[in-house]
């Protein structure tokens, strides 16, 4: 068992078996069902941008599905490495990653951090990286190994919250520089679901959100285009062909899905009335092409993945596990939230993808990286 103080009440760890393996298998099955859904969904919302820019219809759908063989190997491998050593690298691996953002935005590093949209994000080292999203899995990893080490002192805010704060503000402000503020907010979310599930005091977290409110207030306001999608967002009749044009087009998706769809590979918004129908909005497209039905399908599968991600939390036999099985989970479960969210209107629009189903390799890996540090977490009992 696990003792949230930070210490561990068992000497010796055993394969886990029973209900734990049963889990872990299911959790495998839904990560496949929602990898296969996003390939589908990828070749059907991309063939028609492939083929207009000069390429085969199935380029997006290979270059994803070449990354989606990097991210099992990295799954069946992290299935089988002990969690526990995440702990002794969580500072190297923080080191390693703030170098990474810290590449990308310097000045002269352009020929390996070429910008790209108006935005440096990417590393290209024979192969391209996107640190940030990295960064997510590692702030997890991280705020778990800390947390468990602080034990009760997490309740205070000076040695607690505090403390985690001076971190995240460095690796925020790296992110927020490409400018990437999306996940620089989630990545503080994710690092505050971590440390509200080791003790962390509510009260704690409203006085650092009231102090980082003015900040956060002025990053918005000092980017136009910022500012443009918080005013749509409120109204989105103010702006439908410039700030409100994805919202406008992401729910006529939504809404002309109806009940079934209008069948795969039918979508009429990919031709280029909704951007990024493969990456930022590939549940618009699912709705559209699958409708009610196929939408409720990928919500059920993300809440499946969910529930067993924090029964894998529960059986942990430490508090490490514990802590880094709770932060796992929610990089998944959160960021597909956000995104539906942002799809339906319920949230500002935002580049925060699909996990396992929007185009992407960095986030795939990294999405595919932490179930099998789930499944190993799984794999072992008091």
């Amino acid at each position: 068992m696990r003792d949230l103080a930070g210490s561990v009440t068992v000497d010796a760890y055993v394969p886990a078996a029973g209900s734990a393996r049963r889990d872990a298998g299911m959790l495998l099955a839904v990560t496949v069902l929602l990898l296969l859904i996003g390939l589908i969904t990828v070749y059907s919302a991309s063939s028609f941008l492939a083929q207009k820019q000069g390429l085969p219809d199935h380029f997006y759908l290979q270059q994803q599905a070449s990354k989606a063989l990097v991210g099992l190997l990295a799954l069946y491998v992290l299935a089988r490495v002990d969690y526990r050593i995440y702990r002794r690298l969580a500072w190297p691996l923080l080191g390693t990653t703030v170098l990474a953002l810290f590449l990308v935005v310097l000045p002269g590093t352009e020929a390996i951090a070429p910008p790209r949209h108006g935005a440096r994000r990417w590393l290209e080292l024979g192969v391209r990286i996107q640190p940030s999203e990295l960064a997510k899995l590692v702030m997890v990893i991280w705020a778990a190994a800390l947390a468990a080490k602080k034990g009760a002192r997490i309740r205070s805010l000076r040695w607690g919250l505090a403390a985690f704060g001076v971190v995240y503000l460095a690796v925020g402000f790296l992110i927020m520089l490409e400018p990437d503020l999306s996940s620089a907010v989630l990545i503080g979310l994710l690092c505050a679901i971590v440390l509200f599930a080791a003790g962390a005091r509510v009260a704690h977290f409203g006085v650092v959100g009231l102090l980082a409110l003015p900040l956060f207030w002025e990053w918005v306001r000092s980017a136009s285009y910022r500012m443009a999608r918080i005013t749509s967002f409120f109204n989105a009749g103010t702006d439908p062909t410039g700030a409100g044009y994805q919202l406008k087009q992401s729910l006529i998706a939504v809404g002309s899905g109806g009940l079934f769809g209008v069948g795969y590979g039918e979508s009429t918004q990919k031709y280029y009335f909704l951007p990024e129908p493969h990456n930022d909005f590939a549940f618009a497209i699912i709705a559209e092409e699958w409708g009610l039905v196929g939408t409720a399908a990928v919500v059920l599968a993300v809440a499946a993945l969910g529930v067993l991600g924090l029964r894998i939390a529960r059986r942990a036999p430490d508090a490490f596990g514990f802590l880094l099985a709770v932060g796992l989970t929610a990089l998944i479960v959160v960021s597909a939230l956000i995104h539906i969210c942002v799809t339906l209107g319920l949230l500002p629009t935002t580049g925060v993808t699909l996990p396992f189903i929007s185009y992407g390799g960095s986030n795939l890996v990294i999405s595919l990286a932490a179930v099998g540090i789930l499944l190993n977490i799984g794999s072992w009992r008091a």
